[in-house]
């Protein structure tokens, strides 16, 4: 069955985890950010990813955010939950409170923590599948699952008629090539690392998810247009200037969350602090995380 995929191919910001003062989830911050993405005019929302903490929330958590997600934007822009949770019952659960809320697809990174052989994977992936109606996205981040999706397995994902594409976050771009060349059907291939997104785009990525589009989706927007104008030079002088946006907020000592979390803040748009493990910022470094927003907002200035 042929499948429009428009509805996918843009901008999609991966959405931040929104917490209040004390560290619980806040229905009234979730429901802020995602409103002001849709006021800066982005496809969608990536909902419950990497950048929403999902790993460090319970399954009651996860569902309160989508669910405020949907009441401030749902039916007004593409959302994509991800929904892989350490085990497949509580993926399965996941899945079903997604497709009741109306969302357009679902996203799973592989089970994590035990080294699983293929078959596993592909069961795990399997049961959240059929499990609904909706879409289906793999999600490729050999980085922090220790697995790296193989030609084989994606090709037997494929065959399936909810799976559309992936989201791959492996850092050789050439990857994003593979996957589009070994799609026998039509597929949509989302580039995930920001600091190739202009590299990812031109080797065949259709669109993309990213977690820094969050502080910057005007810079990401930008150099979509320029990539579909074919302005390559103004889209690589984009890239530039968001890698070294990316550096700088590398530099804090912080995890790169918490910094720009604390830039959405300065901008007027407070989500909170990140959760444990992950690690904020340095109380004496924060306010010097205005130079990263100043570099921010002086490429927005030059370029949009």
């Amino acid at each position: 069955m042929m499948k429009n995929l428009d509805k996918y191919k843009g901008i999609i910001p991966a959405f931040y985890a929104c917490y209040d003062d004390e560290g619980n989830i806040s229905p009234e911050r979730i429901q802020k950010l995602a409103l002001h993405y849709l006021e800066k005019g982005v496809k969608g929302l990536y909902v419950g990813g990497s950048s929403g903490e999902c790993i460090y929330q319970t399954v009651e958590e996860r569902k309160l955010v989508l669910e405020n997600v949907m009441k401030a934007v749902g039916g007004k822009m593409t959302i994509i939950a991800h929904i892989a949770a350490p085990s497949t019952r509580d993926s399965v659960e996941l899945a079903k409170h997604a497709e009741s809320l109306g969302v357009d697809a679902l996203a799973a990174i592989p089970p994590i923590y035990f080294v699983l052989p293929e078959a596993s994977i592909e069961a795990y992936w399997t049961s959240m599948i059929e499990a609904t109606s909706l879409d289906f996205i793999i999600y490729n981040i050999p980085q922090t699952t220790g697995y790296a999706l193989s030609v084989d397995l994606f090709k037997k994902m494929m065959e399936k008629d909810q799976v559309i594409g992936v989201k791959n976050s492996s850092m050789p771009v050439m990857d994003i090539n593979v996957f589009k060349l070994n799609s026998e059907k039509e597929s949509i291939i989302f580039n995930g690392p920001d600091e190739q997104f202009v590299g990812g785009r031109v080797m065949g990525a259709d669109a993309g998810i990213g977690g820094t589009y969050g502080v910057m989706p005007e810079l990401f927007l930008e150099a979509d247009k320029c990539i579909k104008e074919k302005n390559m030079e103004k889209a690589f002088e984009i890239q530039t200037a968001i890698n070294e946006i990316i550096f700088k907020m590398l530099s804090y000592g912080g995890n790169l969350y918490d910094v720009m979390k604390l830039i959405l803040g300065m901008n007027g748009v407070e989500v909170g602090r990140v959760r444990g493990p992950l690690s904020p910022v340095a109380k004496e470094r924060e306010e010097s995380v205005v130079e990263a927003k100043e570099m921010i907002d002086a490429a927005i200035s030059k370029f949009c």
